[in-house]
């Protein structure tokens, strides 16, 4: 099982994503960002490599795309709250989103 972050890692952990445009969800445990593409291919294109990491670390985004956009919410379901997978897989959602 996977441990939720301590205070000391909310304050350094998520300082970045935070500054990179995630925040954090009013009332639950958990970030959310809406990234916004040129179009269809390439929001679904991002969609299929982030899936491939997701995958090979078991660890499953909440997300949605219409067109251009995807929105994307982070939480990590068996910890009860946000984990370091929440931050690894959303610093390489902002690398393969090119920010």
């Amino acid at each position: 099982m996977t441990d939720q972050l301590t205070q000391d890692e909310r304050d350094t952990d998520l300082a970045p994503l935070l500054a990179n445009g995630w925040a954090v969800v009013d009332g639950r445990d958990a970030i959310h960002k809406q990234f916004v593409f040129t179009n269809f291919v390439e929001a679904f294109g991002f969609m299929t490599k982030v899936a491939l990491f997701a995958e090979k670390w078991n660890h499953h985004p909440e997300w949605s795309n219409v067109y251009k956009t995807v929105d994307v919410t982070l939480t990590t379901h068996d910890a009860g709250g946000l984990s370091a997978l929440d931050v690894k897989l959303g610093a390489k959602m902002d690398t393969l989103a090119g920010g």
